[in-house]
């Protein structure tokens, strides 16, 4: 008897001791343990014992391990084995939209977008690379402390736009103006971005918030050191450019390649334009929403917003700040301009404005019939016949319709596209440090 509990002494003593070694760290750093697949903690982890049985498979499926949730910075991985066809939906845009020709709807004749195209010739659209701009745009690593991403201040839903009147930071600062919507971003021939177009390109604009000591407060010669650390960007940077080499050059054409592909052209007006190219009698707008738009024309709001992406065609003074406003946007011998972007998707973007104190799309209509300052440099189109700012003299109904409208640009199916969506997973969207 007593020789058998001495073996049973020994056999406790040996699982105590693989115990201790499970227990004790694997590296001399504090970096969180990699979820890896088959790893059995026993803590209700993929592949642990109390999932299932030990050889880390489900009873009987046969199926693999779940891929790892996070990555060797403890940070989430995001899904890399999808390839979005990037290049095939902007090659889809209707005829009319991009022809060189101008198309007319409802008697209204609108130029098209194919003088505005931005696009550098050295940046044309590929599928790998706007697929790595996808990853960037949606990972909180291009943050100082994990904490936020380009697209927490530019929202799918919202027309990738931010529905809070200024965006908040990476250390909870808040920016000086509203986030400007994305949507069809490659439709502006002056190329330039931000309110006040200091940026001379996309690809400029594209890593200066990443800089930005509110914004994301990281440096990119660290960024490039902290995506290099991790088990996938070297992949898709050898998947878009040929090698794994991690620059900021790269994360700029890679950014800016993913934005150009944000086109809306799937709207209720879209369907009623090509209805109508194509002679099909069934109604596709309103008899308000079209009133809407003939009031969009004869207001003359179309001399600005003249493209069929509703993009206006350079920066304008439209009366939203006074003489005396201390953001007079562009500045200079352009004080008061500022740039605009599309209507496209307008409805979902409020509030709006450089500074987003107009909260709904009603108060936008009510500020250009009867609230636009006299600045010195107001666009001559928002002046009446004794250079005083235009009072519109609107109805209830004439801005109902005119909301009505702007609400048909509203593009569903590239609010929800999934090629536009996060890659990351929803639970580890919000990891920080």
């Amino acid at each position: 008897m007593k020789y058998s509990h001495v073996f049973l002494l020994a056999v406790a003593i040996t699982a105590l001791a693989g115990c201790n070694d499970d227990d004790e760290p694997t590296t001399g750093d504090n970096s969180p343990p990699v979820v890896a697949p088959g790893d059995s903690g026993g803590d209700g982890t993929p592949g642990s014992p109390d999932d299932g049985p030990g050889d880390g498979q489900s009873p009987g499926d046969g199926d693999p391990d779940p891929e790892p949730r996070v990555d060797i910075d403890g940070l989430p991985l995001p899904d890399t084995q999808s390839s979005p066809d990037y290049e095939t939906y902007v090659a889809g845009q209707p005829g009319y939209y991009t022809s060189l020709s101008s198309t007319e709807f409802n008697n209204i004749r609108f130029t098209s977008v194919a003088t505005e195209d931005n696009t550098p010739n050295d940046n044309e659209l590929n599928n790998p690379v706007a697929k790595l701009g996808r990853i960037l745009f949606y990972d909180v690593r291009l943050s100082a402390n994990n904490t936020v991403s380009c697209a927490s201040c530019h929202q799918q839903e919202h027309g990738f736009t931010d529905p809070a009147q200024l965006s908040t930071g990476f250390d909870g600062g808040h920016t000086g103006r509203h986030s400007m919507g994305l949507t069809n971003s490659r439709y502006y021939d002056p190329g330039r971005f931000f309110w006040d177009e200091r940026a001379a390109t996309l690809e400029e604009q594209s890593v200066m918030p990443i800089q930005d000591p509110v914004e994301m407060g990281m440096n990119l010669f660290d960024l490039e050191t902290k995506l290099g650390q991790t088990s996938f960007y070297g992949q898709l940077f050898t998947e878009a450019f040929g090698d794994e080499a991690i620059t900021s050059q790269r994360i700029a054409l890679a950014m800016s390649q993913f934005m150009r592909a944000m086109v809306s052209y799937e709207s209720r007006f879209d369907q009623a334009v090509q209805a109508e190219l194509n002679n099909d009698p069934t109604p596709v707008l309103s008899a308000q929403e079209l009133r809407g738009l003939d009031l969009f024309d004869s207001l003359n709001c179309i001399d600005c917003h003249t493209t069929t992406a509703f993009v206006l065609d350079r920066n304008h003074n439209n009366g939203s700040v006074s003489n005396n406003d201390p953001d007079q946007g562009v500045g200079g011998n352009l004080a008061g301009f500022f740039k605009t972007g599309s209507l496209r998707n307008i409805s979902v973007g409020a509030p709006y404005f450089h500074d987003g104190h107009l909260p709904d799309l009603m108060s936008v209509i009510e500020f250009y019939n009867s609230g636009i300052n006299n600045h010195a440099n107001l666009s001559p189109d928002l002046r009446d016949r004794t250079g005083r700012p235009v009072r519109m003299g609107l109805s209830q109904a004439d801005k109902e319709a005119l909301v009505a409208f702007l609400e048909t640009l509203t593009d569903d199916s590239f609010l929800s596209n999934p090629i536009f969506s996060d890659p990351f997973p929803p639970e580890e969207a919000g990891t920080s440090e």
